[in-house]
Order: C-alpha cells, then sequence, then structure tokens
C-alpha cells in the first residue's frame, strides 16, 4: 500500500520515514518529495508497505502525530489519475 504524508518537517529526510513506519511492519519504500531546482523537500512525501493491515496500523496511530516539530497528516496515497479525473467531474460545466 502507498500512503502519503504531509506538513513534513524540512528536516525529515526518506530515512527517517522508513524509519518510523518500520515500527509497524516492513517498508519496501520512503521517499520525501524534493523541489528538483532549489534541492529543499516539499515537506511531503510516500511511504510503501507490502502488507495492508500493517499500513492501515500506521496510518490510524501516526496520523497527526508529531515528527522532527512538525504535527504529520498520514493517509492512504490516492493515484493521481484518479484525483485528476475526480476534479474533472467537479468543475463547472462537467456535471452529469
Amino acid at each position: 500500500m502507498n500512503i502519503f504524508v504531509a506538513r513534513l518537517s524540512s528536516k525529515t529526510r526518506s530515512e527517517d520515514l522508513e524509519r518510523l513506519f518500520s515500527k509497524f511492519g516492513e517498508v519496501t519504500s520512503s521517499k520525501v518529495i524534493v523541489d528538483k531546482q532549489t534541492g529543499f523537500s516539499k515537506r511531503y512525501g510516500f511511504v510503501e508497505m507490502p502488507d495492508e493491515q500493517a499500513a492501515y496500523e500506521a496510518i490510524e496511530k501516526l496520523n497527526n502525530t508529531e515528527l522532527d516539530g512538525s504535527q504529520i497528516v498520514v493517509k492512504m496515497s490516492v493515484p493521481t489519475h484518479r484525483k485528476k479525473t475526480r476534479r474533472r467531474r467537479n468543475e463547472p460545466g462537467n456535471a452529469k
């Protein structure tokens, strides 16, 4: 399961996310998203966990907790193509 983590501290690194989420189970990947031009954190990231039950537990236990001085938001990631589709349906003139 892919997990979205937002409101990260600018200090938080991918390794920090892996360490935090591994308390709940195996982490196959973790990545803090970085601005390509500036090299600074965009203050959000993703964690991939193969065990859905462990992922749901991590989401439940870590959402609205503190990491590196910031209160983080943790939720299941929604694929980008689904977000765009949903937005198009809700735009004026696209009502059915």
